[in-house]
């Protein structure tokens, strides 16, 4: 499973890709700290998952959902954030996320939807 990284903390992009290494069938196809640039390498790089930030420079996570939505439907997206409040997690969903978790109290279940989807239980 290629998976891409948009967050604009570059302590936290290290962070996942650390940890997400150590998943057997897990790739880290590609990262990105800003809008424009995780866009961009998103619709060249055609990862299966993106782990994306709500809150980035630019026009912002929701907006990098809706482009990969409109173009490349099939990459499932897993919106993780500071900002869980039910405002985003309703536009989130209806730009078509497939996962929403809170940074501050749900990452262990992102990292076991992860090992599930790539291909190791939970």
């Amino acid at each position: 499973m290629r998976i891409f990284i948009a967050d604009d903390s570059e302590i936290l992009r290290n962070h996942l890709k650390t940890t997400l290494a150590e998943i057997t069938g897990v790739e880290i196809c590609g990262e990105a700290g800003n809008t424009v640039l995780a866009v961009e390498a998103i619709l060249k790089l055609h990862p299966d998952l993106v782990i994306l930030d709500i809150r980035m420079p630019g026009e912002g996570g929701i907006h990098v959902l809706k482009t990969i939505k409109q173009h490349s439907p099939r990459t499932e997206v897993v919106v993780f954030t500071d900002y869980p409040f039910p405002q985003y997690r309703r536009k989130c969903a209806e730009e078509g996320t497939d996962y929403f978790f809170d940074k501050s109290t749900e990452s262990e279940k992102m990292l076991d939807l992860i090992r599930k989807l790539a291909g190791h239980g939970q």
